[in-house]
């Protein structure tokens, strides 16, 4: 592996003062079975908790049972796999794979990784081309163009190298619609209904007229500044880093979401009390005694997040079109280099990926939107998909568009600390900590301690 390439992936981590590394391509002789004939009796699989384990348990068809702890699933051809579960908290999880990746080259066949996870947010840090931790799908044997044909193409986007090679695959596809309160909507707007109230969310400008509408009868239109980030973040047309350069380059994107949300924040059209997400604050944001209008989710956001923090009945929220097309979040699975389990590793992907009865059990048990074009299509006119949580609404109906239409951003190694560390420093900036040239300031240093092989951040005129 290039020395540059692992002294960006060893930067890679999230957590302060963690320092993390990425497996040498040493065990890629053993990719895609060229020098096994048979497999292991082990399959190591990594990840950050135990979704996809039991969306595995409940569609795979060689599964025969599983420990009552959850930690090994034993296959029919007596096979097991091994979870190795550590939380993404604190880059915990990022830390221990990446760990393990490292040893790959030297580890006994029972020991080594066969498969890993990864988030979008941090994906390409493991499908990047030079460091080949992830194998190409092909060389499993799995043609992309064919076998994963019914995909959503900006998922096989996201999972593939700077040359376009995919080495990754999901069940998921994650859209993310405008989530809002019926019942201010009804005091707001007159009406409830979804094409109307998409009418007044249909994209940004029209959306800060209406802002202004339910700011007149006293609600805030979204929580949060952070709840608008990523649909900015979706459209930038760069990378935060191109592929071999040590600049990053803040997208004009970007700063329109820092222009816009300080705009927001000043005329009342966000709560100042929500500062980010995942806290207190915006938890009760989604209660019956908040006075915020809506939130922006893709369908876990809705079901695992929303859901939990409402405190009423159902049919109190429904989903229209968000201002612009996003996606938010999705768990790709990558065969390893040097897995001693190629065919074992090629089932599991193409059983839980490719396989359209599958991906649409997986949407009707846990609710997922799955990564099945012509299945998300049949669902989004079908009335099993109704949501008893949106007061029967097929929230399909709107998530199947929005999914064809996301165009995904161009990814680099450099993405999940790019987009955590430039939130963080102008967070501060829009609750009054510091002003705008220090928050632009204080990005740079975080940034550079994060990525110490970076020279240079270049902001657009």
């Amino acid at each position: 592996m290039k020395k540059r390439v692992v002294a960006v992936l060893l930067a890679a981590v999230t957590a302060a003062g963690l320092l993390a590394g990425c497996g040498g391509n040493g065990g890629s002789g053993e990719g895609g079975g060229s020098e096994t004939t048979e497999e292991g009796k082990v399959i190591n699989i990594y990840s950050w908790n135990d979704e996809f384990r039991t969306r595995l348990e409940a569609v795979y068809p060689e599964v025969e049972s599983t420990s009552d702890d959850g930690t090994v699933t034993t296959l029919k051809d007596g096979t097991e796999i091994h979870w190795i579960i550590n939380p993404n908290q604190d880059g915990v999880y990022q830390q221990k794979l990446d760990e393990a990746l490292l040893a790959q080259a030297d580890a006994a066949p029972d020991d080594k990784v066969d498969i890993f996870l990864s988030e979008t947010d941090y994906v390409f840090k493991y499908t990047d081309a030079d460091a080949d931790v992830a194998m190409p799908l092909e060389d499993l044997g799995i043609d992309p163009e064919t076998d994963l044909a019914d995909q959503y193409e900006f998922t096989k986007t996201t999972a593939s190298d700077q040359n376009g090679v995919q080495r990754g695959s999901t069940w998921q596809c994650c859209p993310g619609l405008l989530v809002y309160r019926r019942d201010i909507a009804k005091d707001v707007f007159g009406t409830d209904d979804p094409t109307a109230v998409g009418e007044k969310v249909k994209d940004w400008d029209t959306l800060k007229t209406t802002a202004g509408e339910l700011k007149a009868k006293g609600y805030y239109t979204f929580a949060s500044y952070a709840d608008t980030f990523r649909l900015y973040g979706n459209s930038i047309d760069e990378p935060w880093v191109a592929t071999g350069d040590t600049v990053i380059k803040v997208n004009q994107k970007i700063m329109d979401w820092i222009n816009d949300s300080k705009e927001w924040l000043d005329e009342g059209y966000f709560d100042k009390t929500v500062k980010g997400q995942w806290n207190d604050d915006w938890n009760k944001a989604m209660s019956s005694s908040s006075k915020v209008f809506a939130f922006l989710l893709p369908a876990w956001g809705i079901d695992f997040t929303l859901n939990p923090n409402w405190d009423g009945g159902d049919g109190a929220w429904a989903v229209t079109n968000p201002p612009q097309e996003y996606n938010w979040g999705g768990s790709y699975i990558h065969a390893c280099t040097g897995t001693d389990n190629p065919e074992h590793v090629k089932d599991i992907i193409l059983s839980l990926t490719a396989d359209k009865d599958n991906l649409m059990k997986i949407s009707k048990d846990y609710l997922d939107f799955t990564n099945t074009v012509s299945g998300m299509q049949e669902a989004a006119q079908s009335d099993e998909f109704a949501s008893d949580f949106l007061g029967g609404q097929n929230p399909y109906e709107y998530f199947a568009p929005v999914a064809e239409n996301i165009e995904i951003a161009p990814l680099s190694s450099y993405d999940q600390g790019c987009v955590e560390l430039i939130q963080n420093a102008f967070s501060d900036y829009f609750q009054g900590k510091v002003d705008y040239d220090r928050a632009k300031s204080n990005f740079e240093t975080a940034i550079k301690e994060r990525y110490p092989d970076i020279t240079e951040i270049q902001w657009p005129e």
